[in-house]
């Protein structure tokens, strides 16, 4: 029998509401603190790719997503100076077949209210709304527990009880965040794909959201200085000007779906340097532990792969400081690799010149299976027993 038999859990996003319902699969109560009054979540869109819906079919919650996601046909990869096609990668039923789980795109908000519902029908759940916690002795207090989880986010309080750990850092890049409706979308973006446009220094990609009837839209770029503070924020007249700007040579259709933007929200990308996750009583996981740039598309995936195998350790510990080190050295290995797939993702989508031609021309030398066997140890994980 486990020695956990209860946990803390501050924050409820994505990475703690998995964590509570992998923990109650276990026979864990956990008790979740959350400062909002209502999760009102932000941000568009999130890919959930066959390594992260895997999880969550296992949680039992794969028919409600599935009413509320697209999966693509594909991943394609495109020009964004020309729109033409540079590679695709198979997905929709190839996906499940290859991978035995699907990919789907969808809107945040509706992730996170799948999860809520979840946690609420849960008896070994708890959620407290409108706390405000600022460090990990006012979680304990609030709730008693014998672990306490930090799934707070990039900008974590509770970081600061696990020493060595590393505060966030601004990555030298931004992202555009909004919404096209399906009506007056231009016709190079493809309603049963998840296209990423490459360029020089930039990328853009986009993909339907069934919820909303809107195709949502990321376009990233380098910005060596970070914007003024806060997490997003409105782009002002200055700032939607050099999104426009930042695309300069990119195809005209691009520029103009830039700069007729309704509403584009500017978010600053910040990540974790490699510290410490755990003190052998507090960990951190999500973003808190590892926050990463979107260049892999994995963030949520990474947050419920570590709720997944978090569950599974303290399901089976008889040691609790023990199985919170071995979670970390095993997660620790595997967002290692992902982290460095994101940064070669970064280095050939932002390609120029020469560089950017050899890119083009090395991926159309691939097939779709060729390119889909390179996912095979991202989407194909399965979290260690």
């Amino acid at each position: 029998m486990s020695s956990v038999r209860s946990t803390t859990i501050v924050g409820a996003g994505i990475a703690g509401l998995t964590a509570a319902l992998a923990l109650a699969r276990k026979g864990i109560a956990s008790h979740i603190l959350e400062q909002a009054p209502a999760l009102e979540e932000v941000g568009a869109g999130l890919q959930l790719s066959p390594n992260a819906s895997r999880i969550l079919a296992e949680l039992g919650l794969l028919d409600a997503l599935s009413a509320r996601w697209t999966e693509p046909d594909h991943i394609l990869l495109a020009s964004g100076l020309s729109l033409a096609p540079l590679a695709s990668v198979p997905a929709g039923q190839a996906a499940r077949s290859r991978w035995g789980a699907p990919y789907g795109v969808l809107h945040r908000a509706s992730l996170q209210a799948v999860l809520l519902d979840a946690v609420r029908a849960e008896p070994l759940c708890t959620l407290t709304m409108g706390e405000r916690i600022e460090s990990a002795d006012a979680a304990r207090a609030a709730a008693p527990a014998d672990v306490l989880i930090a799934a707070d986010g990039v900008w974590s309080r509770l970081r600061q009880a696990v020493p060595g750990a590393l505060p966030a850092r601004y990555s030298g890049n931004v992202a555009w965040r909004f919404l096209v409706p399906y009506a007056a979308a231009p016709r190079f973006l493809d309603p049963r794909a998840v296209t990423a446009f490459l360029g020089p220094r930039a990328h853009l990609v986009a993909y339907p959201l069934a919820e909303t009837q809107a195709f949502n839209i990321v376009a990233i770029h380098a910005q060596p200085k970070a914007p003024p503070e806060g997490w997003l924020r409105k782009g002002d007249i200055a700032a939607r000007e050099s999104l426009v700007a930042a695309f300069a040579g990119w195809n005209t259709e691009i520029r103009r779906l830039l700069s007729e933007a309704r509403e584009p929200l500017i978010w600053p990308l910040f990540g974790c340097p490699d510290g410490a996750w755990t003190d052998g009583k507090t960990v951190l996981i999500g973003d808190a532990a590892h926050a990463m740039t979107p260049f892999a598309a994995q963030g949520a995936a990474m947050a419920i792969e570590d709720a997944a195998l978090l569950a599974r350790v303290l399901g089976q510990a008889s040691d609790t400081g023990e199985a919170l080190r071995d979670f970390e050295k095993t997660r620790r290995a595997r967002v290692a690799r992902v982290r460095s797939r994101g940064a070669f993702n970064r280095f050939a989508y932002h390609a120029r010149g020469p560089v950017a031609l050899a890119r083009n021309l090395v991926l159309s030398m691939r097939k779709p299976e060729s390119l889909a066997a390179d996912f095979d140890w991202l989407y194909g994980y399965r979290t260690p027993d």
